[in-house]
């Protein structure tokens, strides 16, 4: 990369003007550090602009100058993706002037947005004309399309929906070099030629500038059947999710599992209330959209019949389904409040879930007696945030330097069942260097094939998914 002069940033901040510009350290310091605290980066200026045509001229700009460029939508990522180099080398693109929602084609059951809409704002877009995004996070109110596409976000809906691959019909994506690709035309049919648009899904920055998208909608559910189920262990709670697969097909949307010591971090630090009377070692928290009249009922029924379920409590109200969510939804943040905690988003095939904790559990305690295990996570496909809290009194940061020797460890057993060590956080730094570990030498060639066909001076997003 050339080294960025005072003439090369004013050049860039000429783009976007004023307005688009943050220079002070104060004013720049939210978009410089991650959700966690793990990164905190360095830039000499951050570009915040309003069209597509800036963009373009920025990474045009870019490649004239070989000055790095890192994307960032709303900050939430949790691997360092959107996080620039701590010595100030790179400049940081922000997609959170992009809002707008450019067209809603409700027969077409299609939204098109830029990249900086908040995917709350989506949603209500589409509620508005009675008709659903489903794409549902906890971080939702902040988080931006751009990098839930760039990431491939999963959430609680995954299990019937899909994750944002799958929700998404088309894009418009600047280039390194500045030229500008749109398949922003809402089609579900289109064998025309490679599949362009799925390169840039999942690919972190890496490639190019998400800069809006088509998605796709669906008819609004008229109504929700939510219930927050105890059960003895997660071989249960697979059990159990055959058993609404077979009776609820269709309907079911959601299905959460959740150890015991969720839910004791999040009645003590979030001030939420335990749902049902007694203690119980795993919960699960399932919904179903429009089922039939009885589904939840008699599902239920052959649960505590078969003792998969030992009790539950079934919403007789919306309050009390947003209740029962947010349980769910504030899991990360009580964990806040416990010290240190080194998490892993991995998924392995669903029937080999109850194995995986276990060995997991197992492996980990061996490496770091009392540590406490903050299991959670969508069973309904697979994928379990494996998050660890640091032993009661243990100093925060020792406990952190343990983070590649515990994700070692349960990455090892990830594999060994089948499974991913990234079901939909991506790879950013944190694992960026465990690819050469889980990739073959064929597939590492061909990713940084792409790489360099798209990207051939490295200027988008260094140092982010491909080791060197």
């Amino acid at each position: 990369m050339s080294v960025i002069t005072p003439e090369i940033l004013e050049r860039f901040a000429v783009i976007v003007g004023e307005k688009g510009v943050l220079r002070g350290q104060s004013d720049k310091s939210p978009y410089l550090k991650e959700w966690r605290d793990l990164w905190h980066g360095q830039t000499p200026l951050i570009l915040r602009p309003q069209t597509t045509e800036e963009v373009s001229r920025i990474m045009a700009l870019a490649s004239e100058t070989r000055t790095a460029i890192v994307p960032q939508s709303g900050n939430t990522g949790l691997v360092g993706g959107q996080i620039p180099n701590s010595d100030g080398t790179e400049i940081l693109l922000s997609l959170d002037r992009m809002t707008r929602v450019l067209a809603l084609d409700a027969n077409n059951f299609t939204i098109t947005v830029e990249a900086g809409a908040i995917l709350k704002s989506v949603q209500e877009a589409a509620e508005q004309a009675d008709r659903l995004f489903p794409l549902s996070l906890a971080s939702e109110g902040s988080c931006r399309i751009g990098g839930n596409l760039a990431s491939n976000a999963g959430g609680v809906n995954a299990l019937a929906y899909g994750t944002a691959r799958e929700l998404c019909l088309g894009l418009e994506v600047v280039l390194p070099n500045g030229e500008i690709i749109s398949t922003l035309k809402g089609l579900r049919k289109d064998n025309t030629g490679y599949d362009l648009r799925n390169l840039f899904i999942g690919s972190e920055g890496t490639l190019g500038v998400i800069t809006a998208a088509v998605l796709k909608l669906f008819p609004k559910p008229r109504r929700h059947d939510t219930a927050f189920v105890a059960v003895p262990s997660p071989q249960s709670a697979v059990q159990l999710l055959a058993l609404f697969k077979q009776g609820a097909h269709n309907s079911l949307v959601s299905f959460e599992l959740m150890a015991e010591l969720c839910l004791t971090f999040v009645t003590k630090h979030m001030g939420a209330q335990r749902p049902l009377a007694d203690a119980s070692p795993w919960y699960v928290l399932v919904e179903l959209a429009d089922p039939a009249p009885e589904a939840m009922t008699d599902v239920m029924q052959q649960a505590f019949d078969t003792g998969i379920a030992t009790d539950a409590v079934i919403a007789q109200s919306d309050a009390q389904r947003q209740g029962l969510w947010a349980l769910r939804e504030n899991m990360s943040e009580s964990q806040k409040y416990e010290g240190g905690s080194i998490k892993h988003d991995v998924s392995v095939p669903i029937s080999r879930v109850p194995d995986f904790i276990t060995e997991a559990v197992n492996a980990v305690t061996q490496l770091m007696p009392g540590c406490r295990f903050m299991c959670f996570g969508h069973l309904g496909d697979g994928n379990i945030h494996f998050n660890v809290s640091q032993p009661l009194g243990m100093d925060k940061q020792l406990y952190l330097s343990r983070w590649k020797a515990m994700a070692d460890i349960v990455h090892g057993i990830v594999i060994e069942k089948g499974g991913s060590i990234s079901a939909e956080h991506g790879i950013g730094q944190l694992k960026r260097n465990d690819m050469l570990h889980i990739k073959s030498a064929a597939e590492l060639h061909a990713m940084r094939g792409i790489k360099h066909l798209f990207d051939p001076l490295g200027i988008m997003n260094p140092g982010k998914v491909l080791p060197d």
